[in-house]
């Protein structure tokens, strides 16, 4: 199972313009992936409440944080979950890529 944030809680996190894919679209590329079950898109800035509502045994997180700086942790170490850090390294961003598109598009 995988949470996506809301476009709204995605524009308080990272401010105007964000996202740039609505949730709608980011939660049907995360379903297409063989590996997930079930996606949920969650309003609130952070997954403590559907981790709550679910308590699953491992929450992860990606590589842009550690186990120490996880928001939700000690929601999950509550109920005796665990915390994991998973992933690529974060050296990329839809906002750098799209950087990069639109520099390259001025060439042409």
């Amino acid at each position: 199972m995988v949470g996506v944030n809301s476009d709204r809680s995605v524009e308080t996190l990272k401010g105007p313009g964000r996202p740039i894919l609505p949730a709608e679209a980011r939660a049907e590329l995360v379903a297409a992936l063989a590996s997930v079950d079930y996606v949920v898109v969650f309003e609130e800035s952070s997954a403590a409440g559907v981790l709550l509502d679910l308590r699953p045994d491992v929450h992860c997180k990606g590589t842009d944080y550690s186990v120490e700086t996880v928001p939700e942790r000690d929601v999950v170490r509550s109920y005796g979950g665990a915390v994991r850090i998973v992933g690529d390294p974060k050296n990329h961003s839809t906002r750098e890529l799209l950087a990069e598109m639109a520099r390259r598009g001025r060439q042409d």
